[in-house]
């Protein structure tokens, strides 16, 4: 089932009419400039996967292609670019397909991602038939902590199912990892959606109802949990229409069958987690941190404590922790990136950006964060709030924000750095001096800041020499040093 552009339901279906030009807001590069497109990996309803290869350096990808002509609305467009921004957005999950770049020409959207070679989970499930217990305890966790991490980041998965996790190679330990973002979407806390979407014999009742948060999530969830032990799905009718009626009422009303085989021989744990997660009542239903809590789950091992915080507060208290050219370093990297690279980040800016001034107010932060379920005191709130805010000027606007919430595997990219380094070496001569930061902090509206001070600040994990300049290296050591937060 395909997603329409409406994603809330709050939200009102845009006009059809007009087709834009491309789905990428800028021009790009051909991809054949960059990359040799191999042998096909794969085939969807909407694109091709192609094995790729970098011409740089040999490294392999995998490659995406969606053609053009099977975009036939603006609906369509929209949609492949929402897919693209939110695979920017989760892809720094450690679960989630990473996606490298995007490219776009006349005929075909092309987006270059991390290749994963042991194959589907759906063909496991088929060729294996049922997991031991401690091997579905442990593929359904992987899968339920990539829940929580696109929850925590704002986003909502809709189409969870074996097909759509891959197998990082063909060893039987693999990492496995999530893939195909299409009918994913964006929500605020709060966001209830309408549309009906996703794969049949996966939807929660709620969805086939009309009215769904992200409970449902957990409902698919369970559902692969319940093929991983029991080797079939549990709503399976035989529909004679593609209406999957059957199927449907299934969902919505059959009793949960533990009764036949194999499920005599499963443990009351993994049954007592599979109710737990199909619970018709989305009130009632786990959520992924009770999942991950759940002790058929733990095992020996020991429950996580909290939820997983939102990403933004996490982010934040981390940026607090980091020296003045370390956050001025951050904005600079933040505002190279592309649109679609931050299309998220701003999204979530929007929670605390309430009246559409462009800027987070104190207010704005601590009623953002208590709906992404923080209770932070103020003096905490305050804090993050001096953190954020670079120039000092009593707001966060969306630059500082950006530069507050990007993921650090950004600083693992030598050409940002390199970026960074430039904007900071304004003479050029291969080092940033006195005078350089003086020049920075300038631009950047600092002009209350003591240079020696802050020069003393950034040595304070001794990756820099005390020579009151500082070159590339040392500027690398810095940036990708990890900060400790309480």
């Amino acid at each position: 089932m395909k997603k329409s552009s409406s994603s809330s339901s709050s939200s009102s279906s845009s006009s059809s009419s007009s087709k834009p030009d491309s789905v990428l807001p800028q021009k790009t590069p051909d991809l054949t400039d960059h990359y040799t497109l191999g042998k096909e990996l794969g085939r969807g309803l909407y694109g091709t996967a192609y094995l790729c290869t970098d011409k740089s350096n040999g490294k392999q990808y995998a490659c995406k292609s969606i053609p053009k002509s099977k975009l036939k609305f603006k609906e369509d467009y929209e949609d492949v670019l929402n897919e693209i921004e939110i695979m920017h957005h989760v892809s720094e999950l450690s679960n989630v397909v990473r996606i490298k770049e995007a490219y776009e020409d006349s005929e075909s959207v092309h987006l270059v991602m991390e290749l994963c070679e042991g194959g589907e989970l759906y063909h496991r499930i088929r060729d294996e038939g049922p997991f031991t217990e401690k091997k579905a305890a442990c593929l359904i966790k992987t899968i339920v902590e990539v829940v929580e991490g696109f929850h925590s980041l704002g986003v909502m998965h809709r189409d969870l199912k074996p097909d759509h996790f891959l197998f990082v190679s063909k060893d039987e330990d693999a990492a496995l990892k999530a893939i195909d973002f299409g009918l994913s979407v964006f929500y605020k806390p709060g966001d209830t959606f309408c549309e009906l979407t996703g794969t049949p014999h996966y939807i929660a009742p709620e969805v086939l109802n009309r009215k769904y948060g992200l409970e449902a999530d957990v409902w698919s969830a369970g559902v692969i949990l319940y093929i991983l032990l029991g080797g079939y799905c549990p709503f399976d009718a035989e529909d004679d229409t593609e209406s999957f009626g059957k199927t449907f009422d299934q969902i919505l009303k059959m009793p949960l069958d533990l009764e036949s085989e194999p499920w005599p021989s499963i443990s009351d744990g993994a049954k007592d987690l599979v109710l737990r997660m199909l619970d018709r009542d989305p009130k009632k239903r786990f959520t992924a941190h009770q999942v991950l809590c759940h002790p058929w789950i733990v095992g020996d091992g020991v429950a996580p404590v909290k939820p997983l915080e939102s990403a933004v507060l996490s982010r934040l208290q981390r940026f607090s922790a980091m020296n003045k050219l370390k956050k001025m370093a951050l904005r600079v990297i933040a505002e190279n990136m592309s649109e679609e690279e931050i299309a998220g980040l701003k999204k979530l800016f929007k929670i605390f950006d309430t009246d559409n001034a462009g800027t987070i107010t104190f207010d704005g932060l601590k009623k953002g964060l208590r709906k992404l379920g923080s209770n932070l005191m103020d003096s905490e709130i305050q804090a993050l709030m001096e953190g954020a805010d670079t120039d000092n000027n009593g707001t966060i606007d969306c630059n500082e924000f950006l530069a507050a919430t990007l993921h650090l595997s950004k600083l693992e990219i030598e050409e940002n750095l390199r970026n960074a380094f430039s904007f900071f070496d304004k003479d050029g001569n291969g080092n940033i001096t006195i005078d350089d930061l003086s020049q920075v902090c300038t631009d950047f509206g600092l002009g209350d800041v003591r240079l020696d001070e802050m020069i003393k600040e950034i040595n304070q994990n001794n990756v820099c020499s005390l020579d009151g300049q500082i070159d590339y290296s040392e500027f690398a050591a810095m940036m990708r040093t990890k900060e400790e937060t309480s």
